[in-house]
């Protein structure tokens, strides 16, 4: 039997860890959108968790069990901004310095929200320099730890912590759900969440497809070939956060095993949700966080039994970007 990254057993764990420090986020409901997508449909918002978007759970996680005589060193990550203002915040919170590498073209309220967590940001070009070769280089420069937007145990496990919350908010809502849509960039979300839910007897049956931008469809394609997929060089998305080059090595072997497919979306679709969201929902969604909602509101999960629950990632878009969205 396969030994992955992690178990269910450490999605409790951060769970225990997060305990009091993460926002428990609300499982929302709307009549227009159950009617509109044809069945009753459960929002995950993860644009209420601190820095805006589920990115705070993992890399809490993972910065607190760094020990406390090596936190002084601080920590490097690299983002096109969620993880940035994840990684940020949560070391702020325990007291250690943080450095992001992020790509030069990154939304610049990201860019903002991340220097004002107290980060330091090392800009790099998308097209011509790697962020692995630059953050790694001032980890060995300065003896500070790396920490992964996705694949890392830790990273991972906090990011399942949603998962948990999912079954238990369903439940008290009295739902029986038989679908879930994750947005996926590098997998660490889908791999956590469905950990966390596959194990649960509630959540057992529950199809958990992963959602991407069509131009970004390497995880898609990955699920059909059974193997690691990468996207062709100069592709392009509205989709910042969900840009991931490939699956990663450690989210890929999970998301195999335990999602039931991938779906995909164009940006047009992306505007359109964000526009319903913001009129019907009255929810401001970054186009990242709205893959989950286009995939719903344009009939393209398979057909199944219960009702269907969907993860809105997050709510960190530029305003001057999000108006001309929004006036279409």
């Amino acid at each position: 039997m396969t030994a992955f990254a992690i178990t269910a057993a450490d999605v409790h764990d951060a769970a225990a860890v997060l305990h009091g420090v993460a926002v428990r986020t609300p499982l929302l409901e709307y009549a227009p959108l159950n009617a509109a997508v044809g069945r009753r449909v459960l929002v995950k918002f993860e644009g209420a968790q601190h820095t805006g978007s589920f990115k705070f759970r993992g890399a809490y996680n993972r910065l607190a069990r760094i020990a406390s005589a090596d936190r002084a060193a601080g920590v490097v990550a690299w983002s096109s901004g969620n993880h940035a203002q994840g990684v940020a915040a949560a070391a702020k919170r325990l007291g250690m310095p943080a450095t992001i590498v992020m790509p030069s073209d990154a939304p610049t309220i990201k860019a903002a929200n991340t220097r004002a967590l107290g980060a330091d940001i090392v800009f790099y070009d998308r097209a011509t320099e790697s962020r692995e070769d630059i953050a790694r280089n001032l980890c060995a420069a300065h003896g500070a730890i790396l920490v992964p937007s996705y694949d890392d145990p830790f990273v991972m496990a906090g990011q399942g912590t949603i998962g948990l919350e999912i079954l238990e908010q369903a439940l008290a809502l009295d739902a029986r759900l038989g679908q879930l849509l994750v947005c996926c960039g590098g997998g660490g979300l889908a791999a956590g969440i469905a950990t966390a839910v596959r194990d649960a007897n509630a959540g057992a049956a529950i199809a958990i497809h992963a959602v991407e931008p069509l131009a970004y469809d390497d995880t898609a394609r990955s699920l059909v070939s059974g193997r690691r997929e990468t996207v062709p060089a100069g592709a392009r998305s509205i989709c910042d956060a969900l840009m991931a080059p490939a699956p990663g090595m450690l989210t890929f072997p999970i998301n195999h095993a335990l999602l039931a497919g991938g779906l995909t979306v164009t940006d047009d679709q992306v505007r359109d949700a964000m526009r319903y969201a913001f009129a019907v929902m009255k929810l401001v969604i970054e186009p990242g966080g709205a893959v989950a909602l286009a995939a719903a509101l344009n009939g393209l999960a398979p057909a199944g039994d219960g009702d269907l629950a969907l993860v809105i990632s997050g709510s960190n878009v530029d305003p001057a970007a999000y108006a001309a969205i929004l006036v279409g």
